[in-house]
């Protein structure tokens, strides 16, 4: 019957199998991996930046910014660059990004508290799980 015995779920006890095309099996089965693929969500990575001496407009401007990325479902890593001889106020970087952080507490949670790598101090934010109606 040109028609193939194909082994459907080795693991089981017994083995189940199938008799079917063997071609057209394996076409529907990259078919699902493909539809299972799309389906999946993509995680989104958005940055802001501050300067250790970041005035309070541009700061409420950059929370903006985040509030309308994590609504959108994006984590959000925001860091605080340091110059040169800047990186001895490492602690006013720290509070910038805790206000941050609790500035958007309603909107996203912390994945990462305030991280000194290098001549950068990170916070990573994910958005918070959305409530169904």
């Amino acid at each position: 019957m040109e028609l193939d015995l194909v082994e459907i779920a080795p693991t089981a006890e017994p083995p189940v199998c199938k008799i079917v095309d063997y071609q057209k099996f394996l076409y529907e089965k990259k078919k699902k991996e493909k539809e299972i693929k799309a389906k999946t969500a993509k995680a989104v990575l958005k940055e802001i930046r501050f300067g250790p001496h970041t005035d309070e407009h541009d700061f409420n401007f950059k929370v903006k910014h985040a509030m309308k990325f994590l609504e959108d479902g994006a984590k959000v890593k925001a860091y605080v660059h340091f110059k040169g001889r800047s990186i001895a106020y490492k602690e006013q970087g720290e509070i910038i990004l805790l206000k941050f952080a609790q500035e958007l507490q309603d909107y996203g949670r912390v994945e990462l508290l305030p991280k000194l790598e290098g001549n950068r101090m990170f916070l990573h934010l994910a958005p918070l799980p959305k409530k169904k109606k």
